[in-house]
């Protein structure tokens, strides 16, 4: 069992950038010749990758951060479960903000699991190589 001073150093280690899902996703990109920008700061939310001119908004979504199948994880947390589940509950409100906000801005915002990412890249670069030629 891990201390509260292991989890908590643990939970700030987490990288909001450049994760392992993102890296993945990015290098397939590449390699079929797309160029995109990443972590955007001038598009509202921040997307992980996105297509400027083509107003195309692709965010990687881990599990924990996003709510992956909440109604039935949020029940999982062991402890601090009053700081967990609003947090949690907040980022996926956050979403759907920025998922709202983006596409009233005429833009196609993708988002994938993180393991929808690890298992099938290829399958998630088609979908983004799609909405990118529709545009």
């Amino acid at each position: 069992m891990k201390t509260k001073e292991q989890i908590s150093y643990n939970m700030k280690m987490v990288k909001n950038k450049d994760s392992e899902i993102e890296l993945l996703l990015r290098r397939e990109l590449w390699s079929r010749g797309l160029r995109y920008r990443k972590n955007v700061k001038s598009v509202f939310g921040h997307p992980d990758i996105a297509f400027i001119g083509k107003k195309v908004a692709v965010f990687c979504d881990s599990e924990f951060w996003h709510g992956y199948n909440w109604q039935e994880r949020k029940h999982d947390f062991k402890s601090n479960q009053d700081f967990w589940i609003p947090k949690i509950e907040r980022n996926m409100q956050r979403d759907n903000e920025v998922n709202q906000h983006l596409e009233q801005d005429g833009w196609t915002v993708l988002r994938f699991w993180g393991k929808e990412i690890k298992n099938d890249t290829k399958a998630c670069a088609d979908i983004i190589v799609k909405a990118v030629n529709e545009k």
